[in-house]
């Protein structure tokens, strides 16, 4: 698991004071991109060998509101990893008063510069290797 922390900002919010539906899938591409960074394998890394991971699917269960200047905690795991697909658990928890706020998950594939699927175990062993780890 993954940790990250972002603060509710704002602009995020709406005419009620509560933060729009739409940012928590933002939050979670940040921690995301974030956990990648971590295990040493950042976007820029993964470009760079000709890979994309597009969003696939995302499904989230809204718990609780959050608000302008709150602390949310976002954990981040991997659920599971085909080698073509990568499924990301996330858990949403205002650091203040230990709420959860959202639970969700995305699914993300690798593809190639032509959209084409990519097998990361024969162009990125070592991502491959690492995101298996994750999963122990």
């Amino acid at each position: 698991m993954h940790t990250y922390i972002h603060r509710v900002k704002y602009y995020e919010t709406d005419k009620m004071g509560i933060t729009h539906h739409s940012n928590y899938v933002r939050w979670m591409e940040e921690a995301r991109m974030d956990f990648l960074n971590s295990i040493g394998f950042g976007m820029r890394r993964i470009e760079a060998e000709g890979i994309t991971s597009p969003v696939v699917s995302i499904e989230c269960q809204y718990k609780h509101t959050t608000t302008f200047d709150d602390e949310i905690r976002i954990e981040v795991s991997p659920e599971k990893y085909t080698g073509v697909k990568l499924v990301l658990g996330y858990k949403m928890t205002n650091l203040e008063t230990g709420i959860v706020v959202l639970t969700a998950r995305s699914t993300h594939c690798f593809i190639d510069g032509a959209g084409r699927p990519v097998a990361v175990k024969k162009r990125l062993p070592e991502l491959d290797q690492m995101l298996r780890d994750t999963l122990s």
